[in-house]
């Protein structure tokens, strides 16, 4: 039997709602996609609920389950994938925080993402203000800055360990158990950060995360950088909204020792790859993706040659997702046709498809008519080496609801796959 190979891409909010001005298509439906037309004619499709049916997921959960591993049950909170991914100091009972620079006034949030126009490195001066100028009573930080106006906390106390049973400041999401849920509909203010649990160790957490938030707020409203952005018409980046606390390093079983191949991979996202290092996939070094067809062409070959390397390449692609929260449903259809023509396009030229088994999937659907994730179903297509085809004649979601893999959890799809090589 040839040895064979697997690739497993997953495109970030690929799944979305049927938009009228598309026809009643989704973005992925609209988007023409010849190769992964192709690729779903020659191999079989269905579709997955990522994490559990009527969960919104985030990234972070959706991705554990796309993996093999199930997030109700090993996940240590996002917080800590941002801050492991983001290579910052760490330790059990510290608490970690995925954050996001936020435009307020007052108590009011005006945008939670600074217009989305927030430069790293704008974000990255702002990070270093705080940390330079807050002095957090009682405790130790550091606010790390990672891209655009996403980043990363890490809260130590100085009187014993934290505990991440605490709610969000972030209005936007819920924290369920170790879950961090999308909501489509909240409130835009400023949330205090409050106690699940009534533990001293709690207490102290949301006593911590509300000084620091109020704190920064304060050093953010006065710096120049803002003052300069208003200058120039821009919104100010002048809040931190926290979200999804953790409060301990996970022991997983690593994904080789779990599933049987080794694994390798290259991502864009801090929490990706902090998923990576915690589940000892090799990472791959790539460039960032700016959704151009130069980008996507040049991952592409990275994958041909990384996947020589490993008997798994796992590949997370941003692209779809972000236009999505924002509405912009023809630019989703855009970015979803340029990484088929010049990510799917490219690579399938470099590799065996004889030898490659190929699998796309999402993390979650990101709704351009909500903006916001949602729990519906995502695609899924596995082709390639001895895939039978089921005869779907297209890669979308509906014909993925009638493809013979049928509808699967999340965790079923790598034991899946790993079948796929065997055969």
């Amino acid at each position: 039997m040839p040895i064979r190979r697997l690739l497993y891409v997953c495109l970030d909010g690929l799944a979305d709602d049927p938009i009228p001005e598309l026809g009643d298509r989704t973005p992925l439906e609209a988007a023409r996609t010849p190769v992964l037309d192709m690729l779903a004619e020659r191999g079989r499709t269905g579709t997955v609920i990522t994490v559990a049916p009527g969960v919104a997921p985030e990234s972070d959960i959706g991705v554990f389950g796309i993996l093999g591993y199930d997030p109700r049950e090993e996940h240590p909170g996002r917080g800590v994938l941002e801050a492991i991914g983001s290579d910052m100091e760490f330790r059990d009972g510290d608490l970690a925080y995925r954050v996001n620079f936020a435009t307020a006034e007052g108590r009011a949030i005006v945008d939670r993402r600074v217009g989305r126009d927030l430069s790293s490195e704008e974000a990255e001066a702002l990070a270093e203000e705080v940390n330079e100028k807050l002095d957090l009573v009682g405790a130790r930080f550091r606010l790390k800055a990672t891209v655009e106006h996403r980043g990363a906390l890490v809260i130590r106390s100085e009187g014993g360990p934290l505990s991440a049973e605490v709610t969000n400041t972030d209005p936007a999401y819920a924290k369920e158990g170790p879950l961090g849920v999308a909501l489509e509909t909240f409130d835009n203010e400023i949330a205090r950060a409050e106690p699940i649990e009534d533990t001293p160790e709690a207490r102290l957490a949301a006593e911590l995360t509300n000084s620091f938030v109020e704190g920064a707020q304060q050093v953010l409203e006065a710096s120049q950088i803002n003052a300069d952005r208003r200058r120039r018409g821009g919104l100010a980046a002048n809040l931190i909204l926290t979200r999804d606390g953790g409060d301990h390093i996970p022991h997983l079983q690593p994904i080789k020792e779990r599933f049987g191949p080794s694994w390798g991979c290259f991502v864009e996202m801090p929490v990706e790859r902090g998923i990576a290092l915690l589940l000892r996939m090799e990472e791959v070094p790539a460039p960032r993706l700016d959704n151009s067809d130069q980008g996507f062409a040049a991952w592409a070959g990275l994958a041909a040659e990384a996947l020589e390397g490993y008997d798994a390449l796992y590949v997370h692609i941003k692209g779809p997702d972000v236009p999505a929260h924002d509405g912009r449903f023809e630019d989703k259809r855009d970015v979803i046709e340029a990484i088929d023509r010049a990510f799917f396009g490219e690579v399938l030229g470099l590799i065996d498809p004889h030898r490659t088994v190929i699998a796309v999937t999402a993390d979650h659907a990101t709704s351009c008519l909500r903006k916001a994730h949602t729990a519906d179903p995502v695609p899924l297509l596995v082709s390639g080496g001895s895939v039978r085809p089921d005869g779907s004649p297209a890669f979308g979601e509906r014909v993925a609801e009638r493809g013979s893999l049928g509808l699967m959890a999340g965790v079923e799809v790598v034991p899946a796959l790993v079948a796929a090589l065997r055969d």
